[in-house]
């Protein structure tokens, strides 16, 4: 398999995926602004979204993914299907036992979530009928990145790439069509987060039932292979959940704010999802696989080369991203998000949000290709240790940053940015400190060429932006045309120097028998 090639079609998938987030988001921010309504909404949406995080795509995956590769080189088909039967069996029971919990619990989870909602009894209100809407999704959603992780370990990369798609068309048609039907037209989106859940879910079946995967009801309790996944799983929920409830004390911390910083993180933290989902989370994906493989078969010298790739690419990819997010800030949010009851105070908060997250979209990435290196060799203890350091080292950042520098908001989107560095940087040093990871030679020649295209590329996008205000005045056909041409210009200043510089494509073509 060319894991280049692969990298491209989730990449793509995902980029499409990311598109319609960004008109989903464009119609929340047209629609809703950055008031009590959306503020309500994203505390309600992020909820399941942070255990689907926890539960599914993060400790499920990072535990099932390793062993169901195990099952597939080393045991029959009939063996790794009931695998896959005993595993969606057990997690559909602890799923329905959630989601009626967290139903009931409602209330309950928004005082501990968001508890300077208090503060605004309709708020706090609005807030717990949406959640009692949306958390069912947890459900479906869970199910849905159960059976990514199998299509991805039979290399159907692209079918879990895609099927995010589903949730934003539900939720763009519900925006457009459906709103006016409701009583608070923010509840259209609720309901559309749910039946998203479902429709992604039934797009899956059909696949798993062609390579044979299907699941079925098989109650088994002393399946060896499903108790080593929750063996793993154990310290993984522990791991990943650090890093969520990083994002709960940060949502804390906003909601004393004043009104509006829940949706300004929020709106930053959309612009900044996109090249960690089209990069991040698609060169994760199809790692995770190959770097399982390679460890299962005592491959060392194949592991390592494989993880080298996967930095490589993130350097070269990651940082001009970073770089242009940080530059072209103020385009990007006016361009998106600056329409109907979206400000211009919302612009420039969001913006300096999104420059903030941008010193740590490298950190970001890094962890997504670094942290699968402990999962494919089924060492979790040591990603959930830094995990655990980097939590407390968040926290005494959003102290310092709020409270004592006075940075508000932009405090806490900076605290998670150089975190997430922090975390990479580490969990690098283990990998090297355990003589698992063995760097290809060449990188520091690699790391002055790189620098040299990033200022040729930040050059001539400061001087091509023109001035930020102006990009209020544009029309929303010229603005979406002009920043289009900027990220073209961009990308094509970038990639010329790194050419004249010697850089191949060909040169990262990566084939793993799988």
């Amino acid at each position: 398999m060319n894991l280049l090639k692969a990298l491209a079609k989730v990449g793509s998938m995902t980029f499409v995926s990311r598109i319609l987030g960004f008109v989903r988001d464009t119609l929340i921010a047209r629609f809703f602004g950055a008031g009590m309504l959306s503020d309500a909404f994203i505390v309600a949406f992020k909820i399941p979204n942070l255990l689907r995080r926890v539960s599914a795509e993060g400790a499920f995956s990072q535990a099932f993914v390793p062993i169901l590769a195990e099952y597939k080189s080393q045991r029959s088909v009939d063996e790794t299907k009931g695998l896959v039967d005993r595993v969606a069996t057990w997690l559909g029971i602890m799923l329905v036992v959630v989601t009626l919990l967290g139903m009931l619990a409602a209330p309950f989870i928004v005082q501990l979530i968001a508890p300077g909602f208090k503060a605004d009894a309709n708020k706090m209100q609005l807030t717990v009928e949406l959640l009692r809407i949306t958390f069912p999704y947890i459900f479906f959603i869970s199910f849905v990145s159960m059976a990514g992780g199998v299509l991805n370990t039979y290399n159907k990369f692209s079918v879990p790439a895609f099927t995010p798609v589903w949730l934003n068309v539900s939720m763009i048609i519900s925006i457009l069509f459906l709103a006016d039907y409701f009583d608070e037209p923010i509840k259209a989106l609720a309901w559309a987060v749910l039946i998203g859940g479902i429709v992604q879910l039934m797009f899956q079946v059909p696949f798993l039932r062609q390579i044979g995967m299907l699941p079925r009801f098989d109650f088994k309790r002393d399946d060896d292979g499903v108790w080593r996944i929750l063996k793993l799983m154990g310290p993984a929920v522990l791991g990943v959940s650090v890093a969520q409830i990083s994002l709960i004390l940060n949502t804390i911390f906003a909601s004393f704010l004043i009104t509006g910083s829940v949706s300004w993180l929020y709106y930053a933290d959309r612009l900044m999802e996109f090249p960690t989902g089209v990069l991040g989370v698609a060169l994760g994906t199809i790692l995770l696989p190959s770097l399982s493989k390679a460890y299962s078969s005592r491959d060392d010298q194949e592991y390592s080369q494989v993880l080298d790739w996967g930095m490589r690419l993130t350097f070269i990819l990651a940082t001009p991203a970073a770089l242009a997010l940080a530059v072209l800030g103020a385009p990007l949010v006016t361009s998106l998000f600056y329409y109907g009851k979206f400000t211009p105070l919302d612009v420039t908060m969001t913006q300096q949000a999104l420059m903030a997250y941008s010193f740590g979209l490298l950190g970001l990435i890094l962890v997504k290709i670094l942290a699968p290196g402990f999962y494919a060799r089924q060492n979790v203890k040591t990603p959930v240790k830094i995990a655990m350091f980097t939590l407390v080292a968040t926290q005494v950042m959003n102290v310092l940053f709020v409270f004592v520098l006075d940075l508000q908001h932009v405090g806490l989107a900076l605290a998670i940015g150089l975190a997430a560095c922090m975390n990479a940087g580490l969990l690098y040093h283990h990998l090297r400190k355990a003589n698992l990871f063995h760097p290809q030679p060449g990188w520091g020649m690699f790391i002055v060429k790189l620098l040299i295209a990033l200022i040729a590329m930040g050059a001539v996008l400061h001087f091509a932006m023109g001035e930020a205000q102006a990009w209020l005045h544009f029309s929303m056909g010229y603005r979406l045309a002009y920043i289009a041409g900027l990220v073209g210009l961009g990308g094509m200043s970038y990639f010329a120097t790194l050419m004249l510089l010697g850089f191949k494509p060909r040169d990262y073509i990566r084939r793993v028998n799988h």
